[in-house]
């Protein structure tokens, strides 16, 4: 007789129905063999007194192994184990193999070296070194809040609850529109705007559209590694050149041109990701005029044009853009906090149509109350009052940053003071190696990363980026210190 009084654990503390809690139980042990197909079940009144429950309840159990086909019923004989269940092949079941932490994959599957690996879990007493990211403590979340409240109370809300646009929420498309116009210089409309989840969105999709196998893409020697690993998933043959204190060598470009047919280059013109180097206007100029004689696309990732702090924000590509070759990709995620997945993908309306097109195989649509809201929040001036705010903050952390790194380790980096961005590219004395300043930061709870993120074409300039714009004063001066303990013990 199977020991049905000790196989089973109800407890009513949990939020869980009992007759489900049985039901599932009683599926792990049909499952595990321990109830054969054909076995007869107790009957719901001796079931429900060995285990001290009520008669329904076991009847409501009964009707859900029933319902999902575990069971059988037969007319005066009562409740079986289903007599055509086939047996489960499977692992002895233990807790160890079953997590999902441990268990093993059943079936293959195509991995990719291209890809880095994912951020883990932070700790708390130790500082992260980060490349360059606003502090998600000077977000005006009341504010965004307040206008997210606004816009959830209307009564039309509900017409904005279900599939619309995949091109995004018309008005925050229309918003964007005037904004961009009026601060960086844009003629576009409507039609040329894609809302994205974050710019990485917006370099995915043009990778998609632009790049197959063995097409080429011109990137700097230095790049964004995210973008860097898109072009690199395409298959794409990725041809660097030289970035210098004024950008991306634009004679260079030429040279590739003249050779090949490109397809696209990609280019961080405002702040260059990683050095935070600004394109120069002559070399803006050439670029767009051999964008139109060679016919290749320029993927321009402005991803922060709003943090200046020697001078006005320099305009666009986009904004000289005559000839529909610029693809001008940006978001408000840099700017407010990296959590608001909003950006946006400007080009010619063919462009933006099947970049919307593609766009809807993986992401139907974005979240438009979230893109409602920013379109409120933009179009009040809180974004720019934001902005205002937040940039003498980081101003004079960069001061403060840049000022402690001089004097207090300037025999181990060299490093030019950013005029905007956030973040430092730090050249360190090639005496030293990365991987022993992160081993010997470890013990000083100074995390830094991935450094060969930063040299994926592998031209040995020793140097990373490091953000400043995230820590308060405070914490620069804890960081700066756990960085002196480090560098004096490699040097000792």
């Amino acid at each position: 007789m199977f020991p049905f009084k000790t196989s089973f654990t109800l407890d009513r503390k949990i939020s869980q129905p009992l007759y489900l809690q049985l039901s599932n139980q009683f599926i792990q042990l049909i499952k595990e063999q321990k109830l054969p197909p054909k076995t007869k079940l107790p009957g719901s009144r001796t079931l429900a007194e060995l285990l001290n429950i009520h008669r329904k309840t076991v009847v409501a159990c009964y009707d859900e192994l029933l319902l999902q086909g575990w069971v059988e019923s037969i007319a005066k004989k009562g409740t079986f184990v289903h007599s055509n269940l086939p047996l489960l092949h499977q692992t002895e079941f233990s807790k160890s193999n079953f997590t999902s932490e441990k268990q093993k994959t059943g079936f293959s599957f195509y991995k990719s070296n291209v890809f880095n690996s994912v951020n883990s879990l932070q700790k708390e007493d130790v500082i992260y070194l980060n490349d360059g990211v606003s502090d998600q403590r000077l977000t005006p979340i009341e504010e965004i809040a307040r206008t997210y409240r606004r816009i959830t109370t209307k009564k039309n809300i509900f017409n904005h609850l279900g599939y619309n646009s995949v091109y995004g929420s018309d008005k925050l498309r229309e918003v964007l529109v005037n904004y961009l116009n009026e601060t960086r210089g844009l003629q576009t409309a409507k039609e040329n705007v894609l809302i994205t989840r974050g710019s990485q969105m917006g370099i995915w999709l043009s990778s998609q559209l632009l790049l197959k196998k063995e097409d080429v893409i011109v990137t700097g020697e230095t790049n964004y590694a995210s973008a860097t690993t898109t072009f690199k998933n395409q298959q794409a043959i990725l041809k660097t050149v030289l970035v210098d204190e004024n950008g991306i060598v634009t004679e260079n470009i030429e040279s590739i041109c003249k050779q090949q047919q490109i397809k696209a280059v990609y280019v961080t013109s405002h702040h260059h990701h990683p050095t935070t180097v600004t394109l120069s206007a002559e070399r803006r100029i050439h670029l767009l005029n051999l964008s139109k004689q060679y016919n290749f696309a320029i993927i321009e990732d402005d991803y922060d044009y709003d943090f200046n702090y020697n001078h006005a924000p320099i305009l666009p590509l986009k904004s000289h853009d005559t000839n529909g070759n610029v693809i001008y990709i940006g978001s408000v995620c840099k700017t407010v906090a990296p959590v608001f997945r909003v950006g946006y993908l400007i080009a010619s309306k063919e462009f933006v149509d099947e970049a919307a097109s593609r766009r809807k195989i993986v992401d139907r649509q974005g979240d438009e109350l979230l893109e409602l809201t920013f379109a409120d929040f933009i179009k009040s001036g809180d974004l720019d009052r934001h902005i205002r705010k937040v940039m003498k903050i980081y101003k004079q952390r960069r001061d403060l940053f840049c000022d402690l790194l001089s004097k207090e380790l300037s025999s181990f980096f060299q490093f030019e003071k950013p005029k905007g961005g956030m973040a430092v590219w730090a050249i360190l004395n090639k005496k030293y190696s990365w991987k022993q300043v992160i081993e010997e930061a470890k013990k000083y709870q100074l995390e830094i990363g991935n450094y060969k993120r930063y040299d994926l074409h592998k031209i040995n300039h020793n140097a990373i980026r490091i953000g400043f714009a995230s820590y308060t004063e405070e914490e620069i001066y804890e960081l700066i210190s756990r960085f002196k303990k480090t560098m004096f013990a490699i040097k000792e």
